[in-house]
């Protein structure tokens, strides 16, 4: 199964954060910049991971923004649904040209199958296990666009 670029952004960015273990707030432009990507896209995945509760964002003078205790706990496999949207179909058998074998193909339901012990999979990790040694000191050591 492949993710989408955003969601991999938005469990990237959620990384980041982890690391800082909030002794460090950032800010979504040196997320951006980290992670060398788009501002724009990040922004984006950080807003949604504030609508999940897994970053929150302080204002004012040293504000920025943290990982939560619920965003370093929660299952990696239950923000990938979030992000992904767990309702989506593995394959598109319906629509303008639907699919011939929709009746009776085995094919949708292997793959919906599938796309389930990926989840399962995901779900024994939390955003804290992904950025044990060595991903975390990689992470924390990513501070901008390379030198040109």
């Amino acid at each position: 199964m492949q993710l989408t670029k955003y969601t991999d952004l938005a469990l990237r960015a959620a990384m980041r954060l982890a690391v800082a273990d909030g002794h460090e707030l950032m800010t979504t432009k040196e997320v951006a910049e980290a992670m060398r990507v788009p501002y724009t896209h990040t922004a984006k995945a950080i807003a949604h991971l504030q609508h999940l509760g897994v970053v929150e964002s302080r204002r004012g003078r040293g504000g920025g923004l943290a990982l939560t205790e619920r965003g370093r706990r929660a299952p990696v496999g239950e923000l990938v649904r979030a992000l992904e949207g767990a309702d989506r179909e593995p394959v598109a058998c319906e629509g303008p040209s639907p699919c011939p074998l929709a009746a009776g193909c085995r094919l949708r339901h292997a793959l919906r199958e599938a796309q389930l012990a990926f989840y399962a999979s995901l779900d024994r990790l939390t955003v804290q296990d992904l950025v044990s040694s060595p991903t975390g000191p990689v992470l924390l050591s990513l501070t901008g666009p390379p030198p040109s």
